[in-house]
């Protein structure tokens, strides 16, 4: 990744991560105990991001995944596995944590949710699986780690957040 491609990204993921922290933890307190009693954790919530945004882009691995984890356990608590919409994927932090993880809760994926993760149709994760480029699970769908693998490739590229796939021909 080129070092303005590497600044889009991380501009990109501290929004998004902004705005989903202020969307579904501020906001609900801002509403039960008033603007004034969450005015400082607004203003700190951009300068966590901007840590959280480096440590999810950054070299370690094991940080990354760690802060994907604690990040994904804030803002969507439940006593379900997480499990995101297809749309939640092309987002900076969707993106950022399948290059990190891949799904935080499955081994596999449908042809759809794969397609979602990679930001192609249900056809191109046929084509990809005919051509070895993705795995069929045994149990059906897609291996997350497939999915994460191909993410990561060299061939893929990040435009302002988004992972598109670059022309081949």
């Amino acid at each position: 990744m080129e070092p303005s491609d590497a600044t889009q990204a991380h501009v990109a993921l501290v929004e998004d991560l902004v705005e989903r922290v202020t969307t579904r933890l501020i906001d609900p307190l801002a509403i039960l105990l008033g603007d004034d009693a969450v005015a400082a954790v607004k203003e700190r919530t951009r300068v966590d991001a901007e840590m959280w945004s480096a440590q999810l882009l950054g070299r370690d691995q094991q940080h990354a995944a760690h802060t994907a984890a604690r990040l994904i356990s804030a803002l969507y608590p439940g006593d379900e596995a997480f499990d995101p919409p297809s749309r939640w994927w092309a987002t900076p932090f969707g993106q950022a944590v399948l290059r990190r993880v891949g799904h935080p809760a499955r081994e596999r994926v449908t042809y759809a949710a794969a397609g979602a993760m990679l930001g192609i149709t249900r056809q191109g994760v046929h084509d990809l699986l005919a051509r070895d480029k993705l795995q069929r699970h045994p149990d059906g769908g897609v291996t997350t780690a497939s999915v994460r693998e191909r993410a990561l490739q060299p061939s893929r590229q990040t435009t302002g957040g988004i992972t598109t796939q670059r022309s081949t021909t």
